[in-house]
């Protein structure tokens, strides 16, 4: 008879999340993960396969968690400079607040790429979304006369995803949030 799972692996993967972002990846070792999480070897790898099984659970834990609450912020009926502004500063306090942490995404794809093509997925499906999220804001932005029309949506949303990853890197060289977010304010002129 099997064994019941003596563990909550939604918690177990939150703070798995909490133990790659901290440490990365290959710092982050099976034993420190069962030390961290408080559970053996054997229920890691029954639960998750190994330990490219967990990441992954704390990657989408990541994606359905701190990622979608980023993206519900613009949804917000907010004008579109001040919801992209918020969007891009609560990823940047994100970041800062966690002592120069980064974002676990952005660290995923600097640590596991190119070799991770399962991290590239996970990643991309999150940019991708993002990008589609700012997408429409803009769009409809645009129809009521917010923003210029000099560049589609698509490019616009295009450039401020791949502007909020360098923050995010640059948040991990310098955290320091004021100084980031006035970034912020150059990079919204791509709305004029």
């Amino acid at each position: 008879m099997a064994r019941t799972r003596e563990f909550d692996t939604e918690a177990a993967v939150s703070r798995a999340m909490e133990l790659f972002w901290t440490r990365g990846y290959e710092a982050t070792s099976v034993r420190d993960l069962t030390q961290h999480l408080g559970i053996g070897q054997g229920s890691l790898y029954a639960a998750f396969g190994d330990k490219d099984g967990l990441y992954r659970a704390a990657l989408e834990h990541y994606r359905t968690t701190l990622a979608a609450a980023a993206l519900r912020s613009l949804e917000e009926g907010a004008d579109v400079r001040t919801a992209i502004r918020a969007l891009l500063t609560e990823r940047i306090r994100i970041a800062v607040d966690r002592g120069g942490q980064g974002c676990l995404a952005v660290n995923a794809v600097c640590e596991r790429l190119p070799q991770d093509a399962a991290t590239r997925r996970t990643v991309r499906d999150m940019q991708d979304a993002t990008r589609e999220a700012l997408t429409e804001v803009l769009r409809a932005a645009m129809e009521r006369g917010e923003t210029a029309t000099r560049h589609a949506p698509h490019t616009v949303a295009a450039f401020l995803v791949t502007f909020l990853n360098g923050l995010l890197v640059s948040s991990k060289i310098t955290p320091d949030a004021s100084a980031l977010e006035l970034l912020v304010d150059v990079a919204l002129t791509a709305l004029d």
